[in-house]
């Protein structure tokens, strides 16, 4: 997935499954599967329970989602 070609939406952690996986819910009831990005695994920022992410989507299917910042 090209870097440009992504949807940016804000949501916050719902739910924290087990190999870096997150439910988050992006609003209007609706909710996205999203793991880490690489950078942030790289740099050890860690997310927990309630907290207000960014999640990019792929135009293509928008069930799926790659969290990309964290808000403090």
């Amino acid at each position: 997935m090209p870097r440009e070609d992504h949807i940016e939406v804000e949501g916050t952690i719902t739910e924290v499954y087990p190999n870096g996986q997150f439910l988050v819910d992006i609003g209007e009831g609706r909710k996205v599967k999203a793991y880490v990005s690489g950078k942030m695994r790289k740099f050890f920022i860690r997310i927990v329970l309630g907290d207000k992410v960014t999640v990019a989507l792929s135009p293509y299917d928008l069930t799926k989602g790659r969290i990309v910042y964290r808000a403090r």
